[in-house]
């Protein structure tokens, strides 16, 4: 099955729905421009909050006409760029403001995290000096925090994000990753404590549910599982994975309505590998409830579950 990159696209990953966790001021925690480019980063910011991705980038290429290699448009660009699918432009908008030495942490923490989805060794490098530079800022910790977790640093992230979700008690998305990290320690059950707290903050945050949902499985209360897999499926229409992982445990429960419900919304979004997961999953419903309760929790939730951990936000 296609893997999840969590690359932030309205809701495609980990950072949820709506406005990206890059764009300043997303969640509060950019601080505010000023000078000449405060009405065009907020500008830019506005267009960004209507999901008006195309705009936003001509109005910030129009803006760099004027400030070339002014570090926050660079950035502001490159999650516009990334939303519109120009994910290689994006990365190079990004490489170009961290190449003007700014020290501005919130740019700093933005443009090491996007680097960091393509493995860049500069990434750890700008995340760590946003983290040193503003400890009070819970996006640099937090996303220093994620990226460290999800490099096996462990102890090192939970440093990070332990200090951050005492910055920012009422984030969603601090308790996400914290979650994560619980998770990726194999700490399942604190895994499981943080990640109900996310979808608490967060009841329409399907990706977290689903990961809830899939730890869950992990865990064997397949009661909790499946009302978690349901909700998070059905915010989450486009996620073909988990429409499989809901059609499974409603199936798990003898619920044939349900699961062909779910197995049929997967269908009509499954191309490739995904298609030939939807006919396996659908094997395994039709053996019968102990078959689906077995595949889900042997096969496709481990799977799944490694995949999203993995994303990054």
């Amino acid at each position: 099955m296609s893997g999840t990159t969590g690359s932030g696209n309205g809701g495609d990953g980990p950072s949820g729905e709506g406005l990206p966790a890059e764009v300043p001021g997303g969640r509060g925690d950019a601080p505010e421009p000023v000078g000449p480019l405060e009405p065009l980063l907020a500008r830019a910011q506005e267009l960004g909050e209507e999901g008006d991705y195309a705009g936003m980038a001509e109005h910030l290429r129009d803006a760099l006409e004027d400030h070339p290699g002014e570090p926050a448009l660079l950035c502001f660009l490159g999650v516009a760029e990334r939303e519109l699918g120009l994910e290689g432009v994006a990365y190079e908008r990004f490489r170009q403001a961290l190449a003007q030495d700014p020290e501005d942490p919130f740019i700093l923490a933005t443009a090491g995290n996007a680097l960091a989805a393509f493995d860049d060794p500069d990434a750890e490098v700008a995340l760590r000096a946003a983290a040193v530079m503003a400890p009070e800022l819970p996006l640099a910790r937090w996303l220093y925090g994620a990226f460290l977790a999800r490099e096996g640093f462990l102890e090192q992230a939970r440093e990070e994000l332990d200090a951050a979700c005492q910055l920012a008690p009422d984030d969603a998305v601090v308790a996400y990753e914290s979650g994560v990290a619980w998770a990726l320690a194999g700490e399942r059950d604190r895994a499981v404590e943080e990640l109900a707290r996310a979808v608490e903050l967060a009841p329409d945050d399907g990706w977290a549910r689903i990961v809830l949902g899939l730890l869950l499985v992990d865990a064997v209360r397949f009661d909790e599982a499946l009302v978690e897999l349901d909700r998070g499926a059905r915010d989450r229409d486009d996620d073909v994975e988990g429409q499989l992982a809901a059609a499974l445990a409603h199936g798990a429960e003898g619920d044939e309505d349900r699961a062909l419900e779910f197995l049929e919304r997967a269908r009509m979004r499954a191309q490739g590998t995904d298609a030939l997961a939807a006919a396996e999953v659908e094997e395994h419903l039709d053996a019968g409830p102990r078959a689906a309760r077995r595949f889900l929790r042997e096969m496709l939730g481990p799977s799944l579950l490694r995949e999203r951990l993995q994303a990054r936000p």
